[in-house]
Order: C-alpha cells, then structure tokens, then sequence
C-alpha cells in the first residue's frame, strides 16, 4: 500500500531551490570559483587601490607590509559567507528530510493500526490468474487461516487456490468487465480456509495503473458467512413452513405455476397429489396438539424420503399435503400415490413421548392435461378426488374424475 504526503508549498519551492546546487561537485565548484575571484580580483587591483587610497608613500609601504594578512582575512570572509549559506542549506535540507520521515513514520503508523483493526483483509495483487498478492494485511490470518507472508508472491499457496475453479473464472470475467469500464468491483464468492472450513466472503476493489504500465487490484475482502446464514434463514422463513421444515402454501403455489409452465413448453405429464390425514383431529384430541405436531413432522419426513429429487412437498394447511410429479403420466402417479399411502399405513407415526400411533392418509390425483389446464383446476381436481378418496372409506387412492378407480389395497 503506498503512502502518498503533499507537502505545502513553501516546502515544495524549498526542495526546489535546494535541489539545484545539491551535487557535491556543483557545490565545490561554486567555492572555488568564489575563492579564484577574490584572489584574482585582490592581485589585480590591490596595488592599484593602495596607490590611490594612500598617497603618501610612508602610509603606502606599511599597507603594503599588511596587505598580505589584509588578503588572507578578505578571502576568509568571503570563504565563511559561501560555507555558511552552504552549510545553513544543507541544515534546512536535512531538517526538511527529518520531518518528511517523521510524517512518513507516522502516516505509516497509522496506516498500519488502520489495516491491523480492519474487519477483513485489505490486500494489493496483480491482475493474473493466481491473484498474485503483493500485500496482505494482517486480517488475513482470521479471514483464510493463512499468515499473510505464506499468500505474498504465492509462497506457500496462491489465493485463487482458495476459491474453485468455477468461481475463479467467473470472478475473472466480472473483474474483467469493471476494469474495462474503469469501475470499482464487488464480488461475493466461497473462501477454503486453511483448516478445510468454507466461508462466504465478500470483495470491494477497483485496478489501479502503475507508472511502469503494470496493472494492480486494491481492495478489501470481508467475512459475510453469518449474513449468508441469516438470508438462508430469512429464505427458509418465507419459503418454509416452520413446523415440517417443508414447502409453504405461497412458495408451493409457484413451484406448481413454474413446473406447470415447464409441462406445457416441452408438452410433458406433470401430476399433483393432495394428502389428508386420516381422523387426525382425534389425535390431538386424545394426545394433544404437542402429540400432534410431532406426527406431521415424522409424516413429513417420510414423505420426503419416498418421493424423487425432482419432486415438490408442501403443506397447504393443517393435515392436508400437495405433492407436485414432474414428467409423471396418470399411471406413475397412481403408482406413486398408492406407495405413499401404503408407507403411511405400514409405520406407526412418533408422538413424541416414547408411544406411537397408527395413521393413514387419503390421496386425491390429478394430472396435466387430463384433469387441468392450469393450477388452480388441478389442485380442484385433486382436492375433489380425495374427499372422494375419504367418502370410499379413507386410506385409499383416488383418480380426479374417475369415480370407478379407488384403490385400496
């Protein structure tokens, strides 16, 4: 990091003139010349002067006895005046470097303690594929578990080689971008620390042109890991039911809007299930709601065990489920439907006290294009066919529109 000083003016033109006698040679020169002028000038024109001064030749001779003693004390007064304004220079030029160290030192100190008490790492590297840092500060311990001299000039490891290939390209290409448009950058991305952990970090730099045509990247980098869990927590908040963990009504309601779209683009099967538990009203009534809630929670958990990646659970409200079967045709979902069912049935669902209790669910299915063009007639359909499904003796599977087919097996 460079430390940049702007000296007032009075310094500036001080440096200036101090500058122009500054070699040794210049400076030496310039005394001698001064000393051959004198001693030629006093040679030259001392006789003569003593002559006109002093007529009388009893005065002229003892001035000419002293004139000697009158040279050397001559040129020692003008050889005083030339060293005295070269020394009293040199003196403001050395006072002047003193006091730029000592504003140097400081600003440094306080550059120092600045960078020490950041929150992340400030860092200086080169516009390359390693990142190379030519300065890290000393956050860079606590941000990447690594000493800063073990990351300057890839030491012990470079910094690209702590984030993945896949983010190393796309970091690249953002930066790439900004640079073009001469533009600070800002940059969020995965960190591997040195003990193997990942943190989620986030960058703020620009490029900086250097005098030799070199380009650098200045920044700062923060550890943003704890904001990342607090929006994956707000995320879930919006999204989740907060009881069974799955899918709310709302976030549900556009997973079936999306998938539906996706069905009609490629002309694919797309099923919906809607699940009621079964006298589940008398499970909090004899147990209570406690007992209850535990119940959906061990429902939902299996539920999500016994259906595909691809495929979609969320409660809609109370006891009732939708489940969303991408690609899936009339008979796959009854298929599917009737597992559910029987997996239900088959496992006595926890009460949270150590005891357990029988359940069983009813299954209403409908499937896009056969029993609807849209959302809103498919969870119709399917919700008409599980009370149909109830009405036929619960636990058991009921097709939308297909009064006949009720299985129960």
């Amino acid at each position: 990091m460079a430390v940049f000083m702007e000296p007032s003016s009075s310094k500036s033109q001080g440096m200036k003139s101090l500058n122009e006698n500054r070699t040794p040679l210049r400076r030496a020169g310039w005394a001698a010349v001064v000393y051959l002028i004198a001693g030629f000038a006093w040679i030259a024109f001392s006789d003569t002067l003593a002559e006109t001064w002093f007529p009388d030749p009893k005065t002229l001779s003892v001035i000419q006895t002293w004139k000697g003693s009158f040279f050397v004390l001559i040129t020692g007064v003008i050889l005083f005046s030339v060293l005295l304004r070269q020394l009293t220079k040199d003196r403001a030029l050395l006072n002047l470097q003193h006091r730029q160290r000592q504003a140097l030192r400081e600003r440094e100190r306080q550059l120092q303690i600045l960078m020490d008490n950041l929150p992340g790492m400030a860092y200086r590297c080169l516009y390359d594929p390693d990142w190379t840092m030519k300065f890290v500060s000393q956050g860079c311990t606590k941000l990447t578990g690594y000493e800063p001299d073990e990351l300057v000039n890839n030491r012990v490891t470079s910094y690209a080689a702590l984030v993945s290939d896949a983010s190393n390209q796309q970091l690249f290409e953002q930066v790439r971008v900004a640079l073009e448009k001469e533009e600070s950058f800002s940059l969020e991305y995965e960190v591997t620390r040195k003990d193997g952990s990942r943190i989620w970090v986030w960058e703020r730099g620009r490029g900086v042109q250097e005098d030799d045509g070199s380009l650098h990247l200045e920044g700062i980098i923060l550890d943003i890991s704890d904001r990342k869990v607090l929006e994956t927590e707000l995320e879930q908040m919006a999204t989740r039911d907060p009881l069974t963990g799955l899918l709310n009504r709302r976030e549900m309601s556009r997973v079936l809007d999306e998938e539906l779209q996706r069905a009609r683009r490629y002309q694919r099967p797309m099923a919906v299930l809607w699940v009621d538990f079964d006298h589940f009203k008398d499970v909090n009534d004899t147990y209570g709601h406690a007992a209850g809630d535990s119940v959906l929670r061990a429902i939902s958990r299996l539920l999500l065990g016994s259906v595909r990646s691809v495929d979609s659970i969320g409660r809609f409200g109370g006891e009732e489920f939708v489940i969303v079967l991408p690609e899936m045709d009339l008979e796959e979902a009854q298929e599917t439907a009737e597992r559910l069912r029987r997996k239900v049935a088959e496992e006595p669902q926890p009460l949270g006290n150590g005891e357990a209790v029988p359940l069983t669910i009813s299954v209403g299915v409908a499937v896009y294009p056969d029993h609807g063009q849209t959302a809103s007639t498919l969870c119709a359909a399917a919700d008409k066919a599980m009370y149909l499904a109830k009405d036929r003796g619960r636990n058991c599977v009921a097709m939308a529109h297909l009064h006949d087919q009720v299985h129960n097996q």
